[in-house]
């Protein structure tokens, strides 16, 4: 199921850092029971295969559409932060992008199998992502939050989410930071879902990036997003290991498209002063 989310996104950017980036997720058994893979199902993660921008002119990304304001549908198509930012990474390389939608945690085996040359979602570079693929330098850094319902008193911050029923997107960094809180996490293949079961009543809280969390809070006015950040973290491009070259050339474009100022026009297009 695809969600078609506005594209005028109203945070405050004044603290946004710009660098070049990759990332990806770990995974449990999900709380729905479908999971939305376009194009790419997950592969073992053995598996060695060329990569599809060796065997062509085409950069195949990973992701997942489901992180306004960095991928989202619009118009039927795949469009946001990194989408317009791989495709810029593409055009310096000379290849056209190919966007892959699949669930988050099909991502990194994707990349494993050959599937995807990049896997770029929002992603943040943590150390048991690095232990399977490799990242770009970071391009954004960026928090994860926590939604609660408007009426919520209770929950006020980090502090105080210990021990109650988290709902978090199957393989996400909230999903690992929640499972170092409470031992009831509630796992959605889609963060809208996770906020549903919320606005609903099944759950306390979601844990969740922070700017999927305004467009997601801005769609259901019965939640809101809590001030206090409950992580800070760095958002990279993830590549299969042992591709050296790619990882240069991908950093050599972002650094490019840093020093031009065109990196953070892209952010800027999506993620407006308020």
């Amino acid at each position: 199921m695809k969600k078609h989310l506005k594209t005028i996104f109203a945070f405050a950017m004044a603290t946004t850092m710009i660098f070049a980036a990759v990332g990806c997720g770990s995974s449990s058994e999900p709380a729905s029971d479908e999971q939305n893979v376009q194009s790419t199902e997950g592969e073992n993660e053995g598996e060695q295969a060329e990569t599809p921008s060796e065997s062509g002119d085409v950069l195949v990304m990973a992701t997942n559409a489901e992180f306004p304001p960095y991928e989202f549908y619009e118009g039927g198509d795949v469009v946001g932060i990194d989408v317009e930012i791989a495709r810029a990474v593409a055009e310096s390389m000379g290849k056209e992008l190919h966007v892959e939608d699949m669930a988050f945690d099909s991502i990194i085996p994707a990349l494993l199998s050959g599937k995807a040359d990049i896997g770029a979602a929002g992603m943040t570079v943590t150390e048991d992502r690095k232990a399977s693929v490799d990242f770009t330098d970071t391009y954004v850094k960026a928090s994860q939050v926590i939604i609660v319902k408007s009426d919520n008193t209770e929950i006020t911050g980090a502090d105080s989410v210990e021990g109650k029923v988290i709902g978090v997107q199957l393989g996400t960094t909230g999903d690992l930071y929640a499972s170092d809180v409470t031992d009831t996490v509630e796992r959605y293949n889609k963060g809208f879902e996770a906020v549903q079961a919320l606005s609903q009543g099944k759950i306390d809280a979601v844990i969740i990036d922070d700017q999927v969390a305004k467009a997601l809070a801005a769609d259901n006015a019965d939640v809101k997003v809590l001030d206090e950040p409950f992580t800070e973290e760095e958002y990279a491009i993830a590549v299969k290991k042992d591709n050296a070259e790619l990882v240069e050339e991908i950093n050599a474009a972002l650094t490019e498209l840093k020093e031009s100022g065109k990196l953070q026009e892209i952010v800027d297009k999506y993620i407006t002063a308020e």
